[in-house]
Parts: structure tokens; sequence; C-alpha cells
């Protein structure tokens, strides 16, 4: 909206970027062109402001196809004039001086010519497609259609309307006819989600029979390695045993030869200890029977009161110490009768050996 100042006997209009001005005084253009300014009088001024930007048009509107299925079509159109000049003549862009405001609604005007437009050209081309077919691949065409009925249209064309671009946002089915046909690729969705589901399944079903399995394999191999861990523990046991049994016959019979060996080596040792007791007992005996043989021939020719005397002192001093000695005559008698037999008995030589 161009802004417009009151100034003493006259007024200022400023107008935007994106609007194009056409002011006429006594029917005569005074002034036109985008974003200008100018002084004017109110009395005498016929001012039109006509937008230069692009606009875009939101519809909505219900149509039938060939199957007699209602259908809400939802459009975006996107238009600019193309000629401000000759839409402000063919159009009332006309602006009050003292606000700048429009003195009608020109775009309203616009945007009712233009939907009845596109809804013409929409629902002559769904009134020969079928529900399905056109909810499928028929949303292109309408969009063609459209455009090429809108672009070749005279009226716009007057008017200097030109049509930038056609949008389709949806073309929507009632809510039950839209839940109807959505219920085969529902269930089709859904049968593909079971059988994916039941795949699932059975890949885990056969996952666990495997593993299942290579548990039950793997207590095998444990329980065949367990006998033969048995099998070798026995055999090492009875190798041990057996190998423990020859090293103590071994020993035994080590043991054995060792108490023979020692048994012989003390018999040899104790015949010799014997035979050298025997010849020293020998040579001992051999040598008291020529000392006494020496001492008894030392004794020869002596006289046998002397031998008495001195048998009497050898008794005498292996006897207990005595006082006294006291001898009667009966004693002596007796000593020498027995002396007296002694010499009258013959006499024999101590011959050694």
């Amino acid at each position: 909206m161009a802004d417009i100042r009151s100034f003493p006997l006259t007024r200022h209009l400023r107008s935007l970027p994106t609007s194009h001005v056409v002011h006429m005084r006594r029917g005569r253009v005074a002034h036109e062109g985008v974003g200008i300014s100018f002084y004017f009088r109110a009395l005498n001024a016929a001012i039109s402001e006509v937008p230069t930007h692009e606009v875009e048009l939101h519809a909505v509107f219900q149509t039938r196809t060939n199957d007699f299925q209602a259908v809400a079509v939802q459009v975006t159109v996107t238009y600019r004039f193309d000629d401000p000049g000759v839409a402000a003549r063919r159009l009332d862009f006309s602006i009050d001086p003292y606000s700048g405001a429009w003195l009608s609604d020109p775009l309203a005007q616009v945007s009712t010519r233009i939907t009845e437009l596109a809804q013409q050209y929409a629902m002559e081309y769904v009134a020969t497609s079928g529900l399905v077919d056109l909810l499928a691949r028929g949303l292109p065409a309408i969009r063609q259609a459209m455009i090429e009925g809108l672009a070749s249209d005279q009226r716009l064309a007057e008017t200097s309307i030109f049509i930038a671009g056609v949008r389709i946002v949806s073309a929507r089915p009632v809510p039950e006819l839209e839940k109807a046909l959505e219920t085969p690729v529902r269930e089709k969705v859904q049968q593909e989600a079971d059988k994916a589901g039941f795949e699932r399944r059975a890949l885990a079903v056969e996952r666990e029979r495997a593993i299942a399995e290579n548990e039950l394999q793997s207590k095998i191999e444990l329980a065949t390695r367990e006998q033969q861990l048995v099998v070798q523990e026995g055999a090492n046991t009875q190798r041990r045993a057996a190998e423990a049994a020859a090293a103590d016959k071994i020993a035994t019979q080590g043991a054995t030869d060792r108490s023979m060996i020692e048994s012989e080596g003390w018999v040899a040792r104790e015949k010799i200890v014997a035979g050298q007791k025997a010849e020293s007992l020998r040579i001992t005996g051999a040598a008291i029977a020529e000392a006494e043989t020496l001492k008894l021939a030392s004794y020869r020719g002596v006289d046998p009161a002397i031998l008495l005397a001195l048998a009497a002192q050898s008794v005498a001093g292996n006897l207990p110490q005595i006082g006294s000695i006291n001898f009667t005559p009966d004693v002596i008698s007796a000593a020498l009768a027995r002396l007296g037999v002694a010499d009258s008995k013959p006499k024999t030589a101590l011959v050694p050996e």
C-alpha cells in the first residue's frame, strides 16, 4: 500500500518497489511507474496501484471422477501481472487519495477468477479418470491440464495475468473411501510384515537349532576328550605303577644283593677275624707253652724243698692278705709226706709243641 502524506494545499505519494502506480489527472496519465513518488491534489487525481510481485493463491475444491467418487483437490497457483498498466485499465485497482487503501478488493476478484478457471480445467480432466487411476498417477496430468488451460485462457491474457506456476498439493477422496482404499495396501503391508516376522522367527529357530547342535557337539567332543583323558590317566597310572614296581624290584634286588654281599663280606670278615684270633691264640699258646717249658726246664735239678717254698710263695701271692700262719707239726708232717710221694713218682719232661 502506498504511503500518502498531507501537506498544505497538496499531498505526497510514495509507492513501494513492488507496486506499479498510475496517476491520472483530467483523463491523462500524469505519473506512472514502479516505486515512484510525486505530489498531487486529491480533488482532481485518479490513482491506481497494481502489485508487481508474484502472488500465491491457495484453493481447495471438490470434483468427481468417472466412477462417481468425490475427490478433494488442493492446489496452489502462483501468478503476477505481466503488464500492470493494462491490468489497471481492465480491473479496479484505484486507491483512496487520502489513505492509500484500495477502494475495492481487486485481488479477490482475480483470485475468484483464477480459482474458477483452475477448478473448471481440473474437473474436466478428473471427470475422465477413475478414482484409483487418478490417485495412482493422475496428479501430474491434472497439473498439466490446469497449466495449459490457464495459459490459454483469453480473459486472463486480456487482463495481463501471467500464471507463473501450478502445484497440486493433494487429491484425496472422502475419509471413508480413503480408508477403504488403504485397507488392501495396509493388509498387504501387514502380510509382508507377518512374512518378515515369520521368516525372522524361522531364522531364529534355525539359529537356535544350530546353536543347540553346536552345544551338543561340543558336549560330545568334551565327553570324548574326557574319556580319552581318563584312559590316558589310567595308562599313565598303570605305567607309573609298573615303573614304581620295577623300581621297587630293582631296589629290593639291590638291597638283597647288598645284604648278600654284606653278609658274605661279614662272614668273610668273621672268618678272617676268627682265623686271626685263632692264629693269635695259637701263637700266644705256643709262646706261653714255650715259656712254661723254659720255666719248667729251669726248675730241673732244684731241691724239692725249694720248689715247695716257691709254690708256697706263689700261692701266698694269690691269697688274701694273712696276718700270721701257724704251722703245726701235723701239717708239716703231711706236707713232707706228700713231697716224698711226689719225689718217688717218675718225672716227665715238658716238651714244647
